[in-house]
């Protein structure tokens, strides 16, 4: 369900994103909580399911001073309580503090960081990380930090403590990984669950290993794709946020499949990143709920 007014002009934009047990009386609750504090409903989604028995709702409002989020989420918290909510309040205008992470196919990093750059995405980079150093130079264009961390068997767990100290240190709360080519512990996929998205091929059906679009090419396949994930500690299996096809035809080339493959994964990706970034996707158990 979404329901939509027009913005009020001057006023401060929040976004107040829940999911609990679903009953009867939430969204009373919460459009009587945001009315008595002053605040005006812009665009209102909700989704209950039935499979989970859990309820989601996402609410883009506006409040004028003396309304602050701090005050919003102490006011708010005993309405999250009574509901057992897991919930947020943010302020709408602030961008997203990502890390984006690549190793030595650059398509999906270098169209990130342009969206960033021209407003496309409600995201600051806070630095880019990779086990390579074949795009610091690409990073250093935009004048973001280039973190080169080496990943050898003998050093992961090094590598990944330097990496969760500086999501630690900048306040970042997603991490993109943009083609990055390592697996990541099941430690670290756990300190940042629902934190990490993942892009990867997915074709019908799928292949793995060396050389994708070449196996996929050798079998004639009609439909080439791309879906972005959370990461989870089993591979490629997170919950999945947004995917992207294209049709192909017979005549095109391994090459073709390849420039094909990139574009659409780029594609599946900057939609992920902005609708997490806008706090469009709500995790339900291994599913997601995106209010896109």
């Amino acid at each position: 369900m979404n329901a939509q007014s027009a913005p009020v002009p001057g006023s401060e934009q929040y976004v107040l994103t829940l999911s609990c047990p679903d009953k009867q009386g939430i969204v009373h609750a919460v459009s009587s909580y945001l009315f008595m504090t002053g605040c005006n409903i812009e665009d209102s989604q909700q989704f209950g399911d039935h499979d989970t028995g859990l309820f989601f709702m996402r609410v883009h409002f506006s409040a004028d001073a003396p309304v602050t989020v701090e005050k919003l989420r102490a006011s708010f918290a005993a309405i999250g309580d009574s509901f057992q909510m897991d919930w947020q309040i943010h302020r709408a205008s602030d961008r997203m503090k990502v890390v984006l992470m690549v190793s030595k196919f650059g398509h999906c990093l270098n169209d990130l960081l342009f969206r960033a750059r021209i407003g496309a995405l409600p995201v600051e980079i806070a630095a880019v990380v990779s086990n390579h150093t074949d795009f610091a130079e690409l990073v250093a264009s935009y004048d973001i930090p280039f973190h080169h961390i080496p990943v050898t068997k003998d050093t992961k767990a090094a590598a990944e403590a330097r990496l969760l100290e500086l999501v630690r240190s900048e306040g970042v709360e997603l991490v993109v990984l943009a083609r990055y080519m390592q697996v990541l512990s099941d430690d670290l996929c756990k300190q940042l669950s629902g934190r990490i998205i993942n892009i990867h091929h997915s074709f019908l059906p799928s292949f793995k290993g060396a050389k994708p679009y070449h196996q996929a090419h050798a079998r004639g396949v009609k439909l080439i794709g791309a879906t972005a994930h959370y990461v989870t500690a089993d591979l490629d299996e997170g919950p999945i946020i947004e995917q992207e096809v294209e049709r192909v035809g017979h005549d095109v080339t391994p090459d073709q499949l390849v420039a094909v493959g990139r574009d659409v994964e780029c594609q599946a990706l900057a939609r992920a990143v902005k609708w997490h970034a806008e706090r469009r996707v709500l995790l339900d158990g291994r599913r997601t709920v995106v209010f896109a």
